[in-house]
């Protein structure tokens, strides 16, 4: 009765030191906010889409397309020119004519002006205008899929780059509460040890303890850093701008599989690959048009004087319009065009499996990602319940090691088994997350 008297006149001797001893303020827990302003994810992906280089790239190849997607690139449109030629020419004549009488002249000067407006038009070409125009309809259709492609690419980056520094920080939060821990146990011996009832190796061991979990603080810290960094690049930020962010992981469970297989047939990449095979149809007729005649009519004004200082005609000048038709009709070319109408074939074929395969791959990422997600939420409910186990575990522990009912070594059982719940937790959340950004991404959903 003696000793457990003296036991707790030691505790409460104990507590009255921490509480002289102890910050003002109580440590943060890993579900505690973070100070001060954050960059919230809406802000994040905003800035993204605004600085992003590989978005901007993308528009500038969809206005390029655009720029092509006209009547004048597929050739439905005349072609007029202006053609104009002034020579001069200095001969040596010499000329014999049949009254015989012969002619010779040195330096003989002769100028002929030419001047000509002509404009064609194509009737008919085997049907090629037309599917050029429809192919450069499809291209510009593409370019505007890959843009959107693009934008899901980098809405999704960023947010598991995002999700990956609140992780991180979370971590912080875990060794923090548990530093702190570390804390007041050395605290606690000491202060037993200033009455007589702890040894040096306590007290050693305690400080051991305390600097191994500022070690491991430190490096979470380095680990944070780093995430940010690469959040900061992804956002085309300076990479040394302080940055805040959101301090959970808020995981969306109302997801379907229905509602995702319906929207997975949305995504551009797979609709782009659906025009790329008509693209390649439509190549297919643009080169068989090459075996059919080509018809044109062809309209125009000449103006054309010439001067000589010898010869029969001293000086002539024509003028006045023009107008014909034109027909090109290939009959042999060595079996080229047959090769290419093959080729083009070929490569439609080519794009058909490239369009197949993608769907599947796509279909079975977006399938592996569901189980994922599904899998990932049983396992946060579990963690959440660990966690919050072992917190209470973790103060359990330290009433009893204040109380002279505990040992060091229990201490950091329990602190390793609040710091791994912590660490789990974190982890299923974020890989939770990762799903569900996966998923969104692959059914073209994300938004800022």
């Amino acid at each position: 009765m003696k000793l457990l008297s003296l036991s707790i006149l030691l505790s409460t001797l104990a507590f009255t030191t921490l509480a002289q001893t102890a910050p003002a303020t109580t440590p943060r827990s890993p579900e505690g906010p973070a100070p001060g302003p954050v960059l919230t994810l809406h802000d994040a992906l905003t800035t993204a889409l605004k600085n992003s280089l590989d978005i901007q790239i993308g528009q500038t190849n969809v206005e390029v397309q655009e720029l092509q997607n006209n009547a004048g690139f597929a050739g439905a449109l005349p072609r007029v020119a202006l053609n104009a030629s002034n020579n001069a020419v200095v001969n040596n004549t010499r000329q014999q004519f049949n009254t015989g009488d012969p002619r010779a002249a040195t330096g003989a000067r002769s100028t002929q002006y030419n001047v000509g407006l002509a404009g064609t038009y194509l009737l008919y070409n085997g049907g090629r205008v037309v599917a050029t125009r429809k192919r450069l309809d499809e291209l510009a259709q593409i370019s505007q899929l890959q843009l959107n492609s693009t934008v899901q690419n980098v809405l999704a980056d960023v947010s598991l780059k995002y999700y990956a520094v609140v992780q991180q920080q979370r971590y912080i939060r875990t060794l923090e509460a548990s530093v702190e821990v570390s804390r007041q146990k050395l605290r606690l011996i000491e202060a037993r040890q200033a009455v007589g009832l702890a040894n040096n190796a306590d007290k050693f061991q305690a400080q051991l303890d305390l600097n191994a979990q500022l070690l491991t603080q430190q490096q979470q810290v380095l680990a944070a850093q780093q995430a940010t960094a690469d959040l900061l690049r992804a956002l085309t930020l300076d990479l040394t701008q302080a940055v805040a962010v959101e301090d959970t992981i808020p995981v969306d469970r109302s997801l379907s599989w229905a509602q995702l297989q319906g929207a997975l047939d949305k995504n551009p990449d797979l609709l782009a690959a659906e025009r790329q095979v008509r693209v390649n149809e439509l190549l297919v007729r643009e080169t068989r048009a090459n075996r059919y005649p080509s018809l044109g009519v062809n309209a125009g004004t000449n103006f054309a004087r010439s001067q000589n200082a010898v010869g029969n005609t001293l000086f002539n000048q024509s003028y006045g319009p023009y107008a014909g038709l034109g027909l090109s009709l290939p009959i042999y070319t060595g079996g080229v065009n047959k090769k290419l109408v093959d080729i083009a074939r070929l490569n439609t074929r080519t794009t058909e499996l490239q369009r197949n395969a993608l769907q599947r791959d796509y279909r079975l990422n977006a399938l592996k990602a569901w189980e994922s997600y599904e899998k990932q939420l049983s396992l946060i409910t579990t963690a959440e319940q660990n966690y919050g186990t072992a917190r209470q575990l973790l103060k359990l522990v330290q009433l009893r090691l204040d109380a002279g009912l505990s040992t060091l070594v229990d201490v950091r059982i329990a602190q390793q088994s609040f710091e791994d719940a912590g660490y789990r937790l974190v982890n299923y959340r974020y890989a939770a997350k990762s799903a569900e950004i996966t998923l969104r991404q692959l059914a073209a959903l994300l938004t800022p």
